[in-house]
């Protein structure tokens, strides 16, 4: 099926110069690459929210530590990296 899209001056200008530069074979090859990134970014933005509905669900139920905690071991993290790539 055929799809007739009106990019504008500068995107339109971007792919023109994608095509012409070899980086792609075709105007139709550019966009859907373009559209494969946007189905890769709309699946993390999937897996994100599903994250911060989880996290969310686990302090409703309680199921959370005091920040200071968190902070604390996050800092311990930091800090044993730092110090393995100094060797």
């Amino acid at each position: 099926m055929a799809i007739s899209a009106d990019l504008g001056e500068k995107l339109e200008a971007v792919v023109n110069d994608l095509v012409a530069n070899g980086r792609y074979n075709s105007k139709s090859e550019v966009l859907r690459e373009g559209v494969r990134l946007v189905q890769e970014r709309e699946a993390r933005l999937r897996e994100v929210y599903a994250a911060i509905d989880r996290g969310l669900a686990d302090a409703d139920a309680g199921r959370v530590r005091p920040a200071s905690e968190v902070f604390a071991e996050i800092r311990a993290q930091a800090r044993s990296g730092l110090h393995e790539t100094d060797e």
